[in-house]
């Protein structure tokens, strides 16, 4: 790791004046690695990758299938070792865990919600029986885990499917009650990995209104890979992941129209890293021809980009700041 914490959140690009400082980050990554082996190859997951976000906050994370980003939910939900750098949920030094601390902090740290149903539920147990199980797991008595329990499925509305296994309910309502599960022993981070992709829009938005409620009435932060637009437009913040490293951002801040009415504001940044990287977006890159090498001029409060081209009379520009 090469600095402390404080020095990567103070350092980082992407956090937006109303998010950054207002609250300690709850996850941090720094120059993060995860290399596979497969036989006689090593394939770069993730390649130097620089995150940090916010106790409370909603993040999506988008790209490309192959980007590197259901690798980082791995990493960052305790199911794989990163292989260098850096990565912190919630206080836990994700490189020094051993197996057990691993699942200690998968079971009391964070929550999962998943794409398949099967992989959130137990079929044959009832909703309330699925619910009470990470709490069982965790040596909660059944006074506890019955109440806990309860009175999760009331909040994702299905107190009247209490009794109901898998099978009886919708693709939906099993969502739901896989956030109840998630939420089951108190954590402080909800990873999602395509919680809705299963689903109808209709439905997902009720899945999406459900996590919006728990991140915001809990203070709960939510993390989810997506390839749902919609789900995506509504997190605080979007980070797009590409080649295995954080490329743009999306910011949302709520704004007034000219009438007066409420609206969300949402300015899309590129991502400066901790040692100057810069991804441009692939629109652009396109637009100018770059390839290769880039020509770069600096005024005093902007960097210009140019085509290397002797005949390029024209270029993209990035104010600082």
């Amino acid at each position: 790791m090469s600095g402390t914490i404080d020095d990567i959140t103070s350092s980082y690009g992407g956090l937006s004046e109303e998010l950054a400082g207002t609250k300690p980050p709850v996850i941090v990554c720094d120059n993060l690695v995860k290399i596979y082996q497969q036989a006689d190859l090593e394939v770069i997951a993730l390649q130097g990758l620089d995150l940090v976000v916010q106790q409370g906050e909603f993040t999506a994370i988008v790209g490309a299938s192959g980007s590197g980003k259901s690798t980082l939910l791995g990493v960052l939900g305790g199911l794989v070792a990163p292989t260098a750098g850096a990565a912190r949920v919630a206080g836990n030094d994700l490189l020094q865990m051993t197996v057990r601390d691993r699942t200690q902090y998968r079971r009391s740290k964070v929550g999962f919600v998943w794409q398949q149903t099967g992989r959130n539920l137990v079929p044959y147990l009832t909703a309330l029986e699925n619910v009470e199980l990470p709490m069982r797991l965790d040596g909660r008595d059944r006074r506890t885990r019955r109440a806990v329990a309860s009175d999760l499925l009331e909040r994702v509305g299905l107190a009247s499917r209490l009794r109901h296994r898998p099978s009886q309910l919708s693709g939906g309502e099993q969502q739901r009650i896989a956030i109840a599960i998630a939420l089951a022993n108190g954590p402080q981070v909800v990873f999602a990995d395509e919680p809705t992709g299963e689903l109808d829009s209709e439905t997902a938005a009720e899945v999406v209104a459900v996590l919006r409620d728990v991140n915001r009435e809990d203070d709960v932060t939510v993390l989810v890979v997506t390839h749902d637009h919609e789900l995506a437009g509504q997190a605080d913040r979007t980070v797009s992941i590409r080649d295995g490293r954080t490329s743009t951002e999306v910011l949302r801040r709520a704004g007034v129209d000219a009438d007066g009415s409420a609206s969300v504001v949402a300015e899309e940044f590129a991502v400066l890293d901790r040692v100057g990287r810069l991804q441009l977006p692939d629109e652009y890159v396109e637009a100018l021809q770059l390839e290769h090498r880039v020509r770069l001029t600096l005024d005093p409060d902007r960097i210009n980009v140019w085509p290397d081209k002797p005949e390029a009379s024209g270029g993209w520009e990035r104010s600082d700041g």
